[in-house]
This record gives structure tokens, sequence and C-alpha cells, in this order.
């Protein structure tokens, strides 16, 4: 597959690194919107990660003409009904919340549940100026710890265990989160994407 260059449709550094560290070997080159020149904050007025991925990339691909590719994600806890869900960017506090208390908030929401599977999910969406769209979706399943664990990663990463681990996103380092992470899969789909589409 011939180099490309797409443009993140997210101001988020931690999904910027991800998306190099995994796409980079493929021979993609991922700019952030600040280093395109553009300084967009789409609204994520949708109700499922694939509708907001496709809005962000859409806007993105509209005002740059180029390429654009947006991830959403978030987490999904069985005992909350699925929250925060689309919503994990926005959970307690909204985005005036750091991390850390969006996730202490979390622990609080599960104080006392013995009940704590969870799943994180990717969507991502690729938009062409030709109005092709691709689309992939990630998950990885695991549970809510009692209590953050790690220094690594970012935003729920330090209380998730993804299944058959038994530490934290947080805690397993950047090179193995990235074997099996919601995004990895998620990446990983959308490569096959992305070869496909190449091929036509």
């Amino acid at each position: 597959m011939s180099p490309a260059r797409f443009i993140l449709a997210s101001g988020n550094k931690g999904k910027l690194r991800e998306f190099r560290q995994i796409l980079g070997p493929m021979g993609i080159e991922i700019v952030s919107q600040k280093e395109a020149g553009f300084d967009i904050d789409v609204a994520e007025t949708g109700e499922t990660f694939e509708e907001n991925a496709w809005l962000k990339a859409s806007a993105i691909c509209a005002a740059s003409g180029l390429p654009a590719v947006a991830d959403d994600s978030g987490l999904c806890v069985d005992a909350l009904g699925g929250a925060p869900g689309v919503h994990s960017a926005r959970f307690g506090g909204g985005k005036a919340w750091t991390d850390e208390q969006k996730y202490l908030y979390l622990l609080e929401k599960l104080a006392g549940v013995t009940d704590r599977k969870a799943r994180f999910v990717s969507c991502i969406c690729c938009v062409f100026p030709s109005g092709d769209v691709l689309r992939a979706r990630g998950e990885c399943p695991g549970r809510i710890l009692e209590a953050p664990v790690g220094s690594g990663g970012f935003g729920y990463d330090p209380v998730f265990c993804p299944e058959g681990y038994e530490g934290s996103f947080a805690s397993l380092g950047e090179e193995q989160k990235n074997q099996i992470s919601h995004r990895a899969r998620a990446l990983a789909a959308f490569r096959k994407e992305l070869e496909n589409h190449a091929d036509r």
C-alpha cells in the first residue's frame, strides 16, 4: 500500500500517539489537526460511537479537503447500563474534569458492586474527499478494578483490567496495550479496510 497521510480528527494526545504507533509501520502518516493548521471542535451529538466518529471525520475532511480519520471510544460498564459509553469524555463533571476525577467518580458509582464487567469500545471512521467512507470497530472486554493501578495510559486506563490479565491498561506498557486494546483491534480492522480501499 502506498504511503498515505491522514488528519486525525482529535486533539487527544493519547489517541494521536496510539494511532501513530499502530499505523506508522504501515506507512501511514497521521497528523494532528493542529499540525494541519486546523482547530475545529466538532460537537459529538451522535447516540453511538459510530455516529460520533463519522461526525468528526466528515467535518475535518470537509474543512481540510484531505482524508480525515476519527475515533470515538469509551468505556461501557454493565452494572451502569452501559454508561458512561458515548459520554465517557464528559462523565461526571464533563470535560472540565481531569482523567483522575472521572475514573475516581466511576469507582464511587461502583462502590459495593460485585458485577464489575466492562468493555472498552473503539469505532473508527475515515472520510475521503471523494466521499468514500471506511468504518471499523474494536472491543476489549474486562472488568473495573477496585482501585487505580499503574501510571501509564490515559482516560480510564488505571481502573480497567483487560480480560486475561491482572493489572490495568495503565500498568501494561504501551507496546503490550497496543497489542490487545480496543483501539488496536479497531485499527487492525481499519487496516484491512484501507488495504481493500487501495485495491479498488
